[in-house]
């Protein structure tokens, strides 16, 4: 399997799931009569971050994790989104930024230094399948697990199919 394999499929699955679970989440806002910004402000414990923001920290550690492990420009997105569609839109365009990198980009990415920050004014090198394994898709997976937990725990109907997307 090639680095590639191992890293491009693994975000795509969970943001396309992260963007049906949001659907899921709307409908169930809807049906209950639940005003959106109560589940997308909602958080698992009060020091947590609420579910808006584990959805884009989710898209950040996929967008940056493919960028930084490539050396290609690190984008940066404003967190700005607000509602249900907003968010979804942001996992469009994270699902069409992961989908552009090519097998080629991450040939011998595996073996490559990767810098990264780690607060404001710490950096951390990695090699590029470290970085990846034990770095970038362990923070894309919480972001992803919490978001789905946050939406189990207000009561949205969803389970382990649709957080691995395999609805």
């Amino acid at each position: 399997m090639s680095f590639y394999d191992a890293t491009v499929p693994a975000y795509l699955q969970v943001l396309g799931s992260l963007s049906g679970l949001l659907t899921k989440a709307e409908a169930h806002c809807a049906a209950k009569k639940i005003q959106p910004e109560v589940l997308l402000n909602s958080r698992l414990y009060p020091d947590m971050l609420p579910l808006s923001k584990q959805i884009q920290l989710a898209t950040d550690f996929a967008t940056r994790g493919c960028a930084r492990v490539t050396h290609s420009d690190v984008p940066q997105t404003p967190d700005t989104e607000k509602t249900f569609e907003e968010l979804r839109a942001r996992l469009a365009r994270t699902i069409d930024y992961v989908k552009s990198f090519k097998p080629a980009q991450f040939e011998g990415a595996d073996t490559k230094d990767v810098t990264f920050p780690m607060g404001p004014e710490k950096t951390m090198t990695m090699k590029g399948q470290q970085f990846i394994s034990n770095f970038s898709l362990p923070q894309f997976y919480f972001h992803a697990a919490i978001a789905h937990g946050l939406l189990r725990h207000n009561g949205v109907e969803v389970g382990k199919r649709d957080f691995l997307g395999a609805n």
